[in-house]
């Protein structure tokens, strides 16, 4: 088979990888980055650490309205599909990139597979909620990450083409935490010793955009008294130069990390605090305690677990419930195993 890997944000090059390492052993496979994210040390740095082949072309979209960006893609995604006829072309989590794969290949009628199909936070608001639904229902095959994502497929009447195979980041972590050991000097190179600091990333527009909540959020944060590590999104650093770092004497704001420094840094922290869907995950994979600074999840199975806390900013426990939260006591495999093998077994048989 000919296979087409649609990717071009940081989570999509890292789930790539398990998948790309077993493709290449018995197939053909094409790697179209899209160039959602443009800055070095959100995609080729993520190419090398995970042993990634060079994308076999870059579409080179770069930065724009959620409109613009998805439409520069179609239109460069288009004639690189007519030209390669892939069997199948293979897309990621809820990105634009998502969407215009989706959308480029259903137009022209080539098999499509989404990986990590079936996710719902049921807040249309979030541009990542409507791309993954118009993914779902446009694309061929839909390989869920959970059984509630596969609920969610059967109650939009998707479930013939679903597939529960577990998540694809328990592949990409077991990989990236083994290649991390003797790559990553992270802890040595910001002088910090396992488990005395928290972990932050912010990048929703809702927390983000205005330097009001941003700063309200980081004060708040601040006020622990304890050390947190926050590896600054590009989105967000153009917020911050509106307001003064230097008055948070507990943050610690660092530029964006590779991804082996990063998980290095998820496994060492005492802690992880996000808005991101995909840290939510990995966070419990690694068994390392989430709190989730938004309303909702696309993992509520971390909720139910105990492991994933939902603490919107707006909240008035926020952020002194942060002081009274510990881990449970069990901790189940949500999340699967062996994800690429599955995969690729029921790509090969449909």
């Amino acid at each position: 088979m000919k296979i087409a890997q649609v990717v071009g944000a940081r989570p999509q090059f890292i789930k790539l990888a398990p998948i790309s390492r077993l493709l290449r052993e018995k197939h053909q496979e094409i790697i179209i980055h899209s160039g959602q994210h443009y800055d070095i040390q959100m995609n080729d740095v993520f190419f090398q650490d995970m042993l990634i082949p060079a994308p076999d072309y870059n579409l080179d979209v770069g930065s724009g309205t959620q409109a613009q960006q998805t439409a520069e893609i179609l239109e460069a995604l288009e004639p690189v599909l007519i030209e390669e006829k892939p069997d199948w072309v293979l897309i990621y989590g809820d990105t634009n990139t998502t969407l215009a794969g989706a959308l480029a290949s259903a137009k022209l009628g080539i098999n499509t597979a989404h990986i990590e199909a079936g996710l719902r936070s049921f807040n249309r608001s979030m541009p990542e909620e409507l791309n993954r639904i118009v993914a779902d229902h446009l694309s061929d095959l839909l390989f869920c990450p959970t059984e509630t994502a596969k609920e969610n497929l059967q109650h939009e009447g998707l479930e013939d083409k679903a597939h529960l195979v577990g998540d694809i980041m328990t592949d990409s972590l077991k990989l990236g935490l083994e290649l991390a050991k003797d790559n990553s000097d992270i802890l040595q190179e910001l002088k910090l010793e396992p488990g005395s600091f928290l972990l932050l990333t912010l990048h929703r527009p809702y927390n983000v955009d205005d330097p009001k909540m941003l700063s309200y959020i980081l004060s708040g944060l601040d006020r622990l008294d304890k050390i947190i590590v926050f590896p600054v999104h590009p989105r967000t650093r153009n917020i911050l130069c509106q307001m003064d770092p230097e008055k948070f004497r507990n943050i610690r704001f660092i530029e964006p990390l590779s991804y082996l420094d990063f998980i290095t840094l998820m496994q060492a922290s005492e802690m992880i605090l996000t808005d991101s869907g995909g840290i939510q995950k990995e966070a419990y994979i690694i068994g390392k305690l989430c709190v989730t600074l938004r309303t909702e999840t696309e993992w509520i199975e971390t909720v139910k677990s105990g492991w994933n806390i939902l603490l919107p900013p707006q909240s008035e426990e926020f952020p002194e419930k942060l002081l009274n939260i510990s881990k449970p006591l069990s901790h189940t495999q949500l999340f699967g195993s062996d994800v690429s093998e599955k995969i690729i077994a029921i790509l090969e048989k449909a």
